[in-house]
């Protein structure tokens, strides 16, 4: 199951993208025009040109998802516009989106502190939590 969490890093891409682009056609986006690593674990997040449509692709160290959520009615009522080719939102941003709003204008509070692990630790198989 793929949930989004304050945990993840979530990158949309500015520009829109054809469509008829699956898991392999995205991965070369994120690696090309992000260049970022698209097994790096973070959620990318595209849209089509006329803005009905989101796709998310996300690596979860068994395979990717390739998810898709295209609008009954209407369109984004934001996108990201910018010199980069990317920018970060938080989860929270990112379920605003994904209802048809702007979270530029949502009056969502900023994260209390920034949830992070030691991927080293983890990595070693160990946890800095002790209970």
């Amino acid at each position: 199951m793929l949930q989004v969490t304050p945990q993840h890093r979530l990158l949309l891409a500015v520009e829109s993208i054809d469509f008829r682009k699956g898991i392999c056609g995205l991965k070369a986006v994120c690696q090309q025009k992000l260049f970022c690593d698209p097994f790096s674990g973070a959620i990318f997040a595209f849209t089509n040109r006329s803005r009905t449509s989101v796709k998310l692709l996300v690596y979860d160290a068994s395979g990717f998802w390739l998810c898709q959520k295209r609008f009954s009615k209407g369109k984004l009522a934001w996108w990201p516009k910018s010199n980069s080719h990317s920018v970060t939102l938080r989860a929270s941003e990112l379920h605003v989106l994904l209802a048809q709003g702007n979270p530029m204008k949502a009056a969502i509070p900023d994260d209390w502190r920034c949830v992070r692990q030691d991927y080293a630790a983890v990595a070693a198989g160990e946890s800095k939590l002790s209970l």
